[in-house]
């Protein structure tokens, strides 16, 4: 699930604003998201995931309507990642919007950037195209190998190594449960061909573990 490449973090932000045929902001935004994305409390939402995501838009760029508007939101998605609120894409939606903004985007592309952002919280599956697209580049790695699937599923309970570990495994649990209720985890038609059962394979898997008791105790 690694890019191919290195993530050159310059000329994707570069490449990104281009797209939305506006210069990029100063490169203190730039810096400051990377930063975000570099916390020592991120484990998983972090400069790897973006990476990530954007590996997997280069494999979908044809199919993508407005290509810098979900560039520039896949740059801001978790753009405000902490563990201990509710508001997170909210957040992000909100600084992305005024980023952009402030650069001339018209209020139409601003809103429908908030609105690609928004659609990651994932309570909902996405009508419009890009959102679906954008929501699976970002469910990607449910389809993972199981070595890097596992390797995330480590990563988000480091982020949350504040909650009891009962509490956890039931949380996470049942998130995996609501993914597994679904038709279809993935929204779109080449991310459903590609990665579908391959998640499916590991979200049964990690739940099972997740319940797996020894002793009357969670393990």
């Amino acid at each position: 699930m690694l890019p191919d490449r290195p993530f050159n973090a310059s000329l994707r932000w570069d490449r990104s604003w281009s797209a939305l045929r506006l210069p990029a902001p100063d490169t203190a935004v730039r810096d400051q998201l990377l930063a975000n994305y570099q916390s020592a409390d991120r484990a998983y939402h972090s400069l790897q995931h973006l990476a990530e995501c954007f590996a997997r838009f280069d494999e979908v760029e044809a199919l993508v309507r407005e290509s810098g508007e979900v560039q520039v939101a896949l740059w801001f998605h978790d753009a405000v990642y902490d563990t201990h609120r509710n508001d997170n894409e909210a957040a992000s939606a909100t600084w992305a919007g005024a980023v952009t903004r402030a650069v001339g985007v018209t209020e139409a592309v601003a809103g429908r950037i908030e609105r690609l952002i928004l659609a990651t919280r994932h309570d909902a599956m996405p009508s419009d195209p890009d959102q679906a697209l954008l929501v699976d580049i970002d469910l990607a790695i449910l389809g993972a190998p199981a070595d890097r699937f596992d390797e995330y599923e480590a990563q988000i309970r480091r982020e949350y190594g504040w909650v009891p570990e009962g509490e956890f495994r039931a949380g996470r649990d049942a998130i995996l449960q609501r993914l597994l209720a679904r038709p279809f985890i993935y929204s779109s038609a080449p991310f459903r061909a590609r990665f579908e059962n391959a998640a499916r394979a590991n979200l049964t898997r990690a739940s099972a573990r997740l319940q797996r008791r020894h002793g009357g105790i969670h393990e």
